[in-house]
């Protein structure tokens, strides 16, 4: 392998690890948030339990995000500095923001509400929560805004004298269609994962018998979050496919191996053939679907859908001799893994909801088993669309202006890239056991059975500040 080919591996392995952290923090604090609000309203002591033990996973959840999100930085001027120096004035905007205002927010709004139980009036004390929701929410945005610009480029113009793209319009980067779009899709699949882990881990105590009063409370409150959630992502997914069409024709091409352009073209829910897809032996197709995903009509000449060799023809001739295919199995197999994995997650809370109306509670040992993995479902399939995101847009790192290949440092050698990548593995092999230890260890504790809370008044009087977790 060279060095071209471990610094993609290196991102690719370090980004997907990092960003299974990432939705979970940001659909876990909004619904930490709704718990701590019912509790301030109905003053039940069941959601004071609940926000103190969600909220805990929660804590465990960013504080690896953030460790994680770190090495991101470092990349771009370690294995990518030629792409850097293309795209700095643009993909430095929007991080620059993030980092400065959207993580600021998060970051000190949930110290706030760390540190402020007791010491905060309980409604100053509820806003630090719903603040800190929103900032992961933001720094989302801004980043999904740069990797946007690199899936569809715009607001810049190409310096002749030093060959960069310069940033003339941050209004056209930060709010494209592709950026809207991918950040309501990317948003919807965060509660997707955070409620179906609400499922899950409600369900799974509940069979142990623990808290159930608090519980089963979470558990419906996951149950819609998750159903709600879904819809959304069909929805948004079915935007966002549309816009990518239009964009990157040859991403949708890829995605259902459709290498032939035609009408009515059908989706594969499942395929046999040769690896790369161009030859069919047997196929499970739903007829026109592929079609319908791409321009809104399932017959008809509306419903063409391009494939990959005319593709690579237009290519060749815009951009010059080369292969302008992604790997298509991957790609593939991502893009069924995305939309599988999340109807499982869906198809679980439907279960559950189904499973446990009038105060029933299912104790077979598969219920239990599925509790308990079941955030791995979405979770899986969100890393499945980013793979499926990324590897679509091959062979451009910044589609239709860099090729990945031109991206990388080019004095980076393949033995400098494998002590990075083995230095990384084994860090986030040490950290993922962390993190998997105090994420099981805090669900086996479950919520605390009592709360005691002072009056602002009394706890500032002079008590040391503690951390309430």
């Amino acid at each position: 392998m060279n060095a071209l080919d471990l610094a993609r591996w290196q991102f690719g392995i370090t980004t997907v690890y990092h960003f299974l952290f990432v939705p979970l923090t940001i659909g876990t604090s909004f619904l930490v948030a709704i718990m701590q609000t019912a509790w301030f309203r109905t003053g039940d002591e069941k959601w004071l339990r609940a926000t103190k033990f969600f909220g805990k996973l929660l804590l465990i959840n960013f504080a690896m995000g953030v460790v994680t999100g770190i090495v991101q930085e470092f990349q771009f001027g370690m294995a990518w500095s030629d792409y850097s120096r293309f795209v700095g004035d643009i993909f430095g905007a929007p991080l620059a923001i993030e980092g400065l205002a959207s993580f600021f927010l998060e970051s000190t709004f949930l110290g706030l509400w760390i540190f402020g139980w007791d010491r905060l009036p309980r409604g100053l004390h509820l806003a630090t929560i719903w603040l800190a929701a929103f900032g992961t929410m933001l720094s989302a945005y801004f980043i999904l805004a740069a990797n946007s610009f690199m899936q569809h480029p715009t607001g810049y113009v190409i310096n002749p004298e030093t060959g960069r793209a310069n940033l003339v319009d941050i209004g056209a980067v930060l709010f494209q269609n592709t950026t809207v779009a991918t950040f309501f899709h990317v948003i919807a699949s965060a509660f997707l994962v955070s409620g179906t882990m609400l499922v899950g881990v409600s369900l799974w105590l509940m069979t142990k018998g623990q808290s159930a009063d608090a519980m089963r409370g979470t558990m419906r409150i996951g149950i819609v979050a998750t159903i709600i959630a879904g819809l959304a992502v069909m929805y948004t997914g079915d935007v966002q496919a549309k816009i990518m069409v239009q964009q990157q024709p040859m991403k949708m091409a890829a995605a259902e191996a459709v290498y032939t352009t035609g009408e009515n073209v059908p989706f594969s829910l499942f395929t046999v053939g040769n690896l790369d897809g161009s030859e069919v032996f047997w196929a499970l197709d739903v007829p026109g679907l592929t079609s319908f995903l791409a321009t809104g009509n399932w017959t008809g000449p509306e419903s063409t859908v391009q494939g990959v060799n005319d593709l690579q023809a237009a290519s060749e001739a815009k951009f010059g001799p080369g292969n302008y295919a992604p790997y298509v199995p991957l790609v593939y197999w991502m893009f069924r893994f995305m939309i599988g994995l999340g109807a499982l997650a869906i198809l679980f809370a439907l279960f559950v909801a189904f499973a446990t109306r009038k105060g029933r509670l299912p104790s077979a040992r598969w219920v239990k088993l599925a509790a308990a993995t079941a955030t791995l479902f979405p979770l899986f399939g969100i890393s499945a669309g980013w793979i499926f995101t990324e590897m679509g847009r091959q062979p451009w790192i910044v589609f239709g202006l860099m090729k990945t290949a031109s991206g990388v440092s080019p004095t980076l050698t393949p033995l400098q890239a494998w002590i990075s990548i083995i230095t990384f593995t084994l860090l986030y092999g040490g950290l993922a056991v962390i993190e998997v230890g105090l994420i099981i260890r805090a669900v086996k504790i479950g919520p605390p059975e009592t709360v005691e809370l002072m009056d602002a008044d009394d706890a500032n009087s002079g008590r040391p500040l503690t951390f309430s977790y």
